[in-house]
């Protein structure tokens, strides 16, 4: 496929999890990263705020794309790349996982023919090319015929849909080298005590208290918070280096979270910026993240977070809008061996995306 050509290119928009965004077989989009990311920067109407002029949905959590294709990985079913597609700047990146996107890839791998539906249930093995990890979905297909409807429902997401079971595998340190790149469970950066982890995704992990809020702000006070955002970048652009990502200016991550105790039952309370957006919610692998930094002896979320008894923990993640449990397998030693959260998923179209000429 030449330069020249790409002005569309079939698509099935998808929400999954809380986000939502654009699925491509790998084959329907030009192979020269430059060229796909032109297309798809044109697709989804960036840079520009309001996305008008494409697909975007003018938020962080609405300008995604997935990219499938069939794996040729002993024992892996399909291989999935993630693309952030920034809103307001011209920047395609695949610094990071997708863990609610992830949750589209099974049903979107049955739809495009790559996975066999099989009677009851289909297990789907994946490869998340951004940080060379597996995942492993379970998507019930009755009769063995893929279906959306179901009684699962999850925080952020209005009504009930099928359940998608995913299980992470080896995820510590798919990006930074190290489930904790300084070796530490809690670091002093800028005069704040915090934790630098990758368990999926690059989060630095604080107290909210010492960043100067309750914990409890909604979305619009935090984005408001001038004080707040400048303090957070200084950390940010701080703790990049430290955690192996190097210069953190252009990037998506390291992801920053600040926590504070429950207020609903669960295990803590979270507050999550992406990396200048606060999120509606917090990501799945963020989540998982954050939960392995509340089970670490002697890092700021350990000493303010709910832990249940037993070697699987579930732990109730609170956010904006509701609550994301990650069920923690851990091992004689209280190290976190795997994670597993429920998800949903919903095709939403299925046609041609177009770009401008």
């Amino acid at each position: 496929m030449s330069s020249q050509d790409v002005v569309s290119a079939p698509c099935m928009w998808m929400r999954g999890g809380t986000s939502k965004g654009g699925y491509f077989l790998a084959t329907d989009l030009p192979s020269d990263p430059r060229e796909r990311d032109r297309f798809l920067l044109s697709a989804m109407g960036s840079p520009d705020n309001r996305q008008i002029d494409g697909m975007g949905g003018a938020d962080p959590l609405t300008s995604k794309v997935a990219i499938v294709s069939q794996s040729s990985k002993d024992g892996v079913d399909v291989d999935y790349l993630f693309l952030q597609v920034a809103v307001d700047k011209a920047i395609v990146s695949d610094a990071q996982n997708c863990g609610n996107l992830l949750a589209g890839i099974g049903p979107f791998a049955i739809e495009r023919g790559l996975v066999q539906a099989e009677q009851g249930k289909t297990c789907i093995s994946i490869f998340m090319e951004n940080t060379s990890q597996i995942a492993v979905a379970t998507v019930l297909t009755p009769r063995g015929k893929l279906t959306y409807r179901g009684s699962a429902a999850i925080d952020g997401v209005p009504g009930t849909s099928s359940p998608i079971a995913i299980e992470f595998k080896d995820t510590a340190g798919s990006t930074c080298g190290a489930l904790l790149p300084t070796g530490k469970a809690c670091d002093v950066v800028h005069g704040v005590s915090l934790t630098m982890i990758d368990n999926g995704m690059p989060c630095v992990v604080m107290l909210a208290s010492d960043m100067d809020i309750t914990g409890d702000e909604n979305r619009e006070e935090l984005e408001a918070n001038t004080h707040l955002r400048v303090k957070l970048e200084a950390l940010r652009l701080a703790c990049g280096p430290l955690m192996n990502l190097g210069d953190a200016t252009d990037k998506t991550v390291p992801k920053m979270t600040m926590v504070s105790p429950a207020k609903n039952g669960g295990a803590i309370s979270t507050r999550t910026f992406i990396p200048h957006r606060c999120h509606a919610s917090i990501g799945v692998l963020g989540a998982v993240s954050v939960a392995t930094a509340c089970l670490l002896e002697g890092s700021p979320a350990a000493t303010i977070a709910n832990i249940p008894e037993g070697r699987q923990k579930d732990l109730a993640i609170e956010h904006p809008i509701g609550q994301t449990t990650i069920v923690a397998q851990t091992d004689e030693e209280g190290s976190v061996a795997s994670a597993a959260i429920l998800r949903t998923a919903r095709k939403l179209f299925d046609g041609t995306l177009f770009a401008s000429e």
